[in-house]
């Protein structure tokens, strides 16, 4: 998508720091992190939400999920646990409307959700 932050991150007109990729999936640094770890994973092909998966093949969310838990364990997570997130629309919070999980970790998590 044209004006999408995402997509030009995929295409390489923004620089990021990328920890992961494969065919379907980018992995970077978030640049505003809420923990000591703190990782976006998006699938290359742009849909907008956890609300548009439909969009997406089966094998394409299953990468992005697969992708999640390669980079936890990449950054080190797996042993004391992390957290991956997906927020949905402007009333969740959602800033780039393009399908992104959060994986967060280094420290303990809050106990409530919202």
């Amino acid at each position: 998508m044209e004006n999408c932050l995402f997509c030009k991150i995929i295409a390489g007109d923004i620089p990021s720091t990328k920890v992961y990729e494969d065919d379907d999936v980018y992995a970077f640094r978030d640049i505003a992190p809420q923990a000591p770890t703190h990782v976006l994973v998006i699938p290359k092909r742009h849909v907008a939400s956890v609300a548009a998966c439909g969009e997406l093949s089966d094998a394409a969310i299953a990468a992005c999920l697969r992708a999640c838990g390669k980079v936890a364990e990449a950054e080190g997570l797996t042993v004391k646990g992390f957290r991956v997130v997906s927020n949905c629309g402007d009333d969740a919070c959602q800033s780039v409307h393009h399908l992104h999980f959060h994986v967060l970790g280094g420290r303990k998590m809050g106990e409530q959700m919202a």
